[in-house]
């Protein structure tokens, strides 16, 4: 019954409240950018995925990391850097894979990316094991935790034997319910963010695909359910927000998560619905562990003073290294 109790994380008394601790991060960590070597991935449908590697030492090592970041960014977002910082420190290689349209360069197929694709993940695993890693520990942030999680429980028998273990942080793993808590009125400033960038691609989309990019309304846009009625979903084959967010969520996946999978949502995250905590899955499953901080925020997890490593880091490392050692 793996519905973890007593988290051993607590946010700093100078940081009170999510919304704090989402920001904080965000605004105030400063971290070096790392030495990645970008390969140009080509995915099956003519596209291209870019793959941002860091090796550990001077030579490949046994195992990597393979991240995946959240909405609109990329793998120089802070949290991606801590994370393979801090597996760098355990002598594993990392993996940062970059969305289509994000990292630099707009993507070639019409379609952007959305929160539950997973053939993208597919090829970029794939192509971990080409380059002759014996294991392989998948970590996603918000929707590319969203995206982890479905790939593991839609076809547990497509993931490779390779993939030992993963772990997920700060996920809506009920698209709906998320969308809803994001429209809320003190959620403005982060659906204004999202919607800026999010409308940036759209106009850069327009010139080449006119048609299923039109321009008309797109600045009055002021939510994901217009945003997604609009473009996601027609442009993805999906028939309506709803449809796309149901379809795409990892909810309905996770009881069938095969292999060891640690998710991190805190309680006070201000991105999340109740929905977005399966707690059924968790209680009924040996391998699918959920772990609920009090505090936290969204994709925080900020350390007290003193302390370099964020939290999240050092508990992706922790369960990580436990499923190593519980295989060796």
């Amino acid at each position: 019954m793996p519905l973890l109790t007593g988290s051993s994380y607590a946010a700093p008394l100078w940081l009170p409240g999510g919304h704090a601790q989402t920001i904080f991060p965000y605004l105030f960590r400063r971290l070096p950018k790392p030495a990645f070597t970008r390969s140009a991935l080509a995915t099956p449908d003519g596209d291209k995925i870019l793959i941002d590697r860091l090796l550990a030492g001077k030579k490949q090592g046994r195992y990597a990391v393979l991240l995946s970041h959240g909405l609109e960014g990329d793998s120089q977002r802070v949290y991606m850097r801590g994370m393979c910082r801090m597996f760098a420190a355990l002598g594993w290689d990392s993996l940062a894979r970059n969305f289509r349209a994000c990292g630099g360069g707009m993507n070639l197929t019409p379609g952007l990316y959305h929160s539950g694709q997973t053939e993208d993940l597919h090829a970029a695993v794939l192509y971990a094991l080409e380059l002759g890693y014996e294991r392989l520990l998948l970590v996603g942030f918000s929707i590319g935790g969203n995206q982890v999680l479905k790939y593991l429980g839609e076809a547990p028998d497509r993931v490779p034997a390779q993939v030992l273990a993963a772990a997920a942080f700060s996920v809506p793993c009920d698209l709906a319910g998320a969308s809803v808590v994001l429209e809320r009125p003190e959620n403005a400033l982060y659906m204004h963010a999202f919607l800026q960038s999010l409308r940036q691609k759209v106009r850069l989309k327009h010139r080449r695909f006119p048609v299923l990019y039109p321009l008309e309304g797109l600045d009055r846009i002021r939510g994901f359910t217009e945003f997604d009625n609009r473009y996601t979903a027609p442009v993805h084959g999906f028939s309506s927000a709803q449809d796309y967010w149901e379809k795409a969520s990892c909810l309905p996946h996770v009881p069938r998560i095969a292999i060891p999978t640690l998710l991190v949502n805190a309680k006070n995250d201000p991105f999340l619905s109740e929905s977005c905590h399966p707690l059924e899955a968790a209680r009924h499953s040996r391998v699918f562990f959920l772990e609920r901080p009090e505090t936290g925020g969204h994709v925080g997890f900020t350390p007290r003073l003193g302390q370099k490593a964020y939290w999240s880091e050092l508990r992706a490392a922790e369960f990580f290294t436990e499923c190593l050692a519980a295989v060796s």
